[in-house]
C-alpha cells in the first residue's frame, strides 16, 4: 500500500511550514518544519492501520467517497486527515 499526495496537498503541507512559523506558532523555522514532518509521518504510518470513518456528505465537494482519520499531537490540537482509497492494479 502506498500514500499518494495530490499536488495541492503537497503544496499545502509545504506552505503550512511557513504559515506556522510566520504566525508564530513556532519560534524557529526548523521546529515548524519538524512539526509538519511529524504530520506526514503520522499519515504514512497510520492511514492504513487506524480505524477510518466515512466523511460527512458536506465534504463531498472535495471528492467522493472520502474517509478520515485524525491526528492529535497535543491536548489543544486535532488534525483531521481526509483521503480516498483507490485500488490500482499494476
Amino acid at each position: 500500500m502506498k500514500v499518494i499526495y495530490e499536488p495541492e496537498v503537497e503544496e499545502y503541507l509545504f506552505e503550512l511550514v511557513n504559515i506556522l512559523f510566520n504566525k508564530e506558532y513556532f519560534s524557529f523555522f526548523e521546529t515548524s518544519d519538524e512539526y509538519v514532518s511529524e504530520i506526514i509521518n503520522y499519515i504514512e504510518n497510520n492511514i492504513f492501520v487506524k480505524s477510518k470513518k466515512v466523511a460527512p456528505k458536506y465534504f463531498n465537494r472535495y471528492g467522493k467517497n472520502l474517509f478520515y482519520i485524525f491526528y492529535k499531537p497535543n491536548k489543544r490540537t486535532t488534525w483531521f486527515i481526509f483521503f480516498q482509497l483507490k485500488i490500482i492494479f499494476i
